[in-house]
């Protein structure tokens, strides 16, 4: 099976060494996120999150099907995530690697399970049809925090996301085209971000020589194959928790988890504010020149 070239020992020495002294490659502080840019398709459900150099796209797709027979009155959300050798050389085609099934798990904990989406409101006729929601995550380029940026991109997909109208008349079921009726964004409760914290072991502060764990928000690819644990929280702008995932390595003290906990409330707030912006720069493309400028009382002349 394929596996990520390492990096030398010399790499190892040099990048640790600055890791403990304050000191990234790129010249970023400890907790700073690199490059972020959001990007929204011709077609509604469509976003693309650029982190540095790592790249991912997420599409967003609806279909009437049968609910499941243990849940007549929700609707169904799935995530489903991709990663080709096209991102790292890793990767390979169909044959989950321990970061895609990672992946997978935290984006379910943090998206589908906290109950993000209504699907209650996805229902259509109970027991019969309701709408299928679902996310593909493709990784276009991987150099690192995909966690971070995709659970960046799923979240800004579905709020994008507009699902097509529909209408009863007696037991017949209407589902109506963009043209006949303006589709309907979906009923989303709360926006879950991911962040994720590189740990590097720790160092002796002060005169008492007082253990200090040394951490790295959003680490690169090669930051990442020199961590020695790792810790992702999931929460939302109102500091809501959904989901603390700690996937072994070395142990972090309890006092360290609760400062990351405090630091990543500050950047959800901050990751947040960024999409709902985005958001409005794209309605407010997508209305400019539409309905609304034929409605409009200005004239050019």
């Amino acid at each position: 099976m394929p596996r990520e070239a390492e990096p030398s020992q010399n790499e190892k020495d040099f990048i640790l060494k600055a890791v403990r002294e304050g000191h990234r490659l790129d010249g970023r502080a400890l907790d700073q996120f690199r490059q972020l840019d959001l990007k929204f398709g011709e077609q509604y459900g469509v976003a693309d999150v650029t982190l540095g150099k790592t790249r991912i796209l997420a599409k967003v797709t609806a279909e009437v099907t049968v609910p499941y027979t243990d849940r007549p009155f929700d609707g169904i959300f799935t995530i489903t995530t991709e990663l080709s050798p096209m991102a790292s050389p890793a990767f390979e085609v169909n044959r989950p690697t321990e970061t895609e099934v990672l992946l997978s798990r935290l984006l379910e904990k943090t998206v589908r399970r906290s109950n993000a989406l209504d699907t209650e409101s996805l229902c259509l006729v109970a027991g019969q049809k309701c709408w299928s929601i679902r996310v593909d995550l493709h990784v276009l380029s991987h150099d690192g925090n995909l966690i971070d940026a995709s659970c960046l991109a799923v979240v800004a997909a579905l709020r994008h996301f507009r699902k097509p109208d529909t209408g009863m008349e007696g037991d017949t079921l209407t589902v109506y085209t963009p043209a006949e009726r303006e589709p309907v964004p979906l009923s989303w409760l709360h926006s879950p971000f991911c962040i994720t914290f590189s740990f590097f072991g720790s160092i002796s502060v002060g005169e008492d020589g007082e253990e200090k764990d040394i951490w790295l928000l959003d680490t690169t690819l090669l930051e990442e194959q020199l961590r020695v644990s790792s810790c992702t929280i999931s929460m939302n702008k109102h500091g809501e928790i959904c989901q603390v995932a700690k996937p072994g390595g070395a142990p972090v003290e309890a006092v360290t988890v609760v400062q990351c906990s405090s630091l990543a409330l500050q950047k959800v707030k901050d990751l947040s504010d960024f999409v709902d912006q985005k958001l409005a720069e794209d309605s407010k493309h997508r209305n400019k020149g539409g309905l609304l400028a034929e409605l409009s009382a200005d004239n050019a002349r």
